[in-house]
């Protein structure tokens, strides 16, 4: 992984998902060559002059954008405004849910995201989907075909959102390939927490099953060949969610996550990395929970043990060799309990893929491409 930071992996994480999610490494550097001394403090320390310095960055290439789109450039400011987004949300994703700037640059980059769509000319729906008296975000990646496809249901883990997963390629990949896809701001992530309120839950199928039934309903994908995809914690997220609604044809994760809720106790001593600063006050926002001793009375709940035995469609699972924050065995714990799957398939990334770290953050596109190839091939084997 490219580590500017000494000894300070959550800010070298962000780097990295900047860069995965479509920086550029020009731009990355200036934003983070300011901010080298106050990296040496740690990871919690110093997050709100990484955000000034990142916002620096974001404002500048958006205000290039802008000079594009008044040329009359739409592609190039397209580009811009997808780049200056992405630094939005990155610095964004950075800061204590009690930090004020970080709610302007949310919705900075939120309207950038939709300028970004509007000038590169892509098919992207942006889509609520009913939950429980109310709704959560989704954007639907499609062709403008009409034409009937696959498609992916694809939930975020911890810290991520829609937006991002769709910069790191996801949605275009998986369209290269002849697959539609859903990315949502499940419960517990994105707009969903930060705009609705909206708290993670364990039991996923809840909010998993009104996202497989709106794709069902739509004339441009192909009712029975509706997969589910999530990646870090949506390696909990996902098979859980498909274990419990049958009707899904696939499931695939970006990084195994069998028993997150364990791993809690694990970090309260320390061990392994964590993926964002704060990170006691962030997990406790998004489970919406008031205080650690609730927080950790939930955790339980958050297993596979029990679940995977219940799936039945095909099951790929992925996972980096050196992954810091999720250990390995999660991925053969996963894989081996599924035991009922129709066609299971692990598949572990090493040194000689340039990827080993959590979800491929050290470069993006090997697992990616992997998951996307697999679902294709995998949707092409159902009748």
């Amino acid at each position: 992984m490219f580590e500017p930071f000494k000894d300070n992996y959550i800010w070298n994480l962000q780097v990295n998902l900047a860069l995965v999610c479509g920086g550029n490494h020009g731009e990355v550097d200036v934003a983070c060559r300011p901010i080298i001394e106050a990296a040496a403090a740690g990871g919690d320390a110093g997050t709100a002059k990484l955000f000034d310095s990142w916002i620096a960055v974001a404002d500048q290439v958006c205000k290039n954008a802008e000079a594009d789109e008044a040329e009359g450039y739409l592609l190039s400011a397209g580009t811009k405004y997808g780049r200056a987004f992405g630094y939005y949300l990155s610095a964004e994703r950075m800061q204590s849910r009690d930090y004020a700037p970080r709610w302007a640059a949310y919705d900075k980059g939120l309207a950038l995201y939709k300028k970004y769509v509007e000038c590169s000319g892509l098919h992207v729906d942006f889509i609520d989907i009913p939950y429980e008296g109310s709704s959560y975000p989704a954007i639907f990646v499609h062709d403008g075909s009409g034409e009937p496809r696959p498609a992916l249901v694809s939930c975020n883990g911890l810290d991520s959102m829609k937006e991002q997963v769709m910069m790191a390629g996801h949605g275009i990949e998986n369209l290269r390939r002849g697959i539609n896809t859903l990315l949502i701001d499940q419960p517990g992530t994105g707009e969903a927490l930060r705009k609705r309120g909206l708290p993670a839950v364990y039991d996923t199928e809840r909010w998993a099953t009104p996202a497989w039934e709106y794709l069902a309903s739509r004339s441009d994908v192909i009712a029975n060949k509706i997969g589910m995809f999530g990646l870090s914690l949506g390696g909990y997220y996902a098979p859980r969610a498909a274990a419990n609604e049958p009707r899904f044809a696939l499931c695939a994760v970006m990084g195994a996550n069998h028993v997150w809720g364990e791993r809690q106790k694990q970090r309260l001593e320390k061990d392994g990395e964590n993926p964002v600063p704060h990170y006691w006050d962030h997990v406790m926002w998004v489970w919406g929970k008031d205080n650690m001793e609730d927080f950790m009375a939930y955790m339980p709940n958050v297993t596979l043990d029990g679940q995977i035995e219940k799936l039945k469609m095909p099951f790929l699972v992925t996972h980096g060799a050196g992954d810091r924050q999720i250990p390995l065995h999660n991925a053969h714990r996963s894989y081996d309990q599924a035991v009922n799957s129709s066609k299971r398939h692990l598949r572990i990334f090493d040194e000689a893929d340039f990827e080993i770290e959590h979800c491929g953050a050290d470069n993006g596109t090997v697992m990616r491409d992997y998951i996307a190839d697999w679902c294709a091939q995998t949707f092409a084997e159902i009748e």
